[in-house]
């Protein structure tokens, strides 16, 4: 009984706690941060290649998505387990599992954004003398920019998740902070990582949709029409 009457009256976040141990809170956002950025990054760059090989090749979309598709269903803490054997615990094999849960979301909206170019816009080109690179590049992929950014924000905000579960291999960024408030059942911690996870989530996706309005005008004045 008395060990409850102190817990019962023991503070949910300890500030004390958090105050002296902010250049550790600061290391591991930055961590999330920089695990979340390199994994959107190499996976958006494996995605625009599937996707224009699709594009080129209307076959492999099936396969292609089917491939992609299987990857993201695969459970985390699954796809870890296998991984380590092969890359140990480390920053591989987090990189590795962020950055397949990634290709199914960007590919499908590289797709979709592309196909969504209406046909007189890429005949207007082609009669101006567009080669095909140059049309993708300068015509289409701009304008597919919005689609492609909403497909870019959720599989933003999906790593940043799956971050917090890299933290069974020592990876975590804030998920250290959720995964030893468990262990050790102390709230402030777990409090601590999974407020700035929801928050940097935020951020990031804020700032994408800024880098979207800033970087499709054409947007812009449709929407204020």
């Amino acid at each position: 009984m008395p060990q409850r009457a102190f817990l019962a009256t023991e503070p949910l976040i300890r500030w004390g706690w958090i105050w002296d141990h902010l250049d550790e809170i600061r290391t591991q956002t930055v961590e999330h941060f920089i695990l979340t950025g390199i994994a959107v990054g190499i996976g958006f760059a494996i995605a625009m290649g599937l996707s224009i090989v699709a594009l080129r090749f209307r076959r492999t979309y099936g396969p292609v998505t089917w491939v992609t598709g299987v990857l993201y269903t695969i459970p985390s803490l699954a796809l870890f387990a296998f991984l380590v054997p092969y890359t140990g615990l480390s920053t591989l094999t987090a990189e590795i599992g962020l950055v397949t849960y990634t290709l199914l979301i960007l590919v499908r909206n590289i797709v979709a954004g592309i196909d969504g170019v209406s046909p007189a816009v890429r005949e207007a080109a082609v009669g101006m003398g567009y080669s095909r690179a140059r049309l993708f590049l300068e015509i289409e992929l701009p304008l597919a920019l919005p689609v492609i950014v909403a497909g870019l924000r959720i599989a933003t905000v999906t790593v940043v998740g799956l971050v917090t579960v890299t933290s069974i291999i020592g990876q975590g960024g804030l998920g250290l902070f959720i995964l030893d408030g468990l262990r050790r059942d102390f709230y402030t911690p777990l409090i601590v990582g999974s407020v700035l996870s929801v928050a940097l989530a935020v951020v990031i996706d804020v700032a994408l949709a800024g880098l979207e309005w800033l970087l499709s005008p054409w947007s812009r004045v449709r929407t204020a029409r």
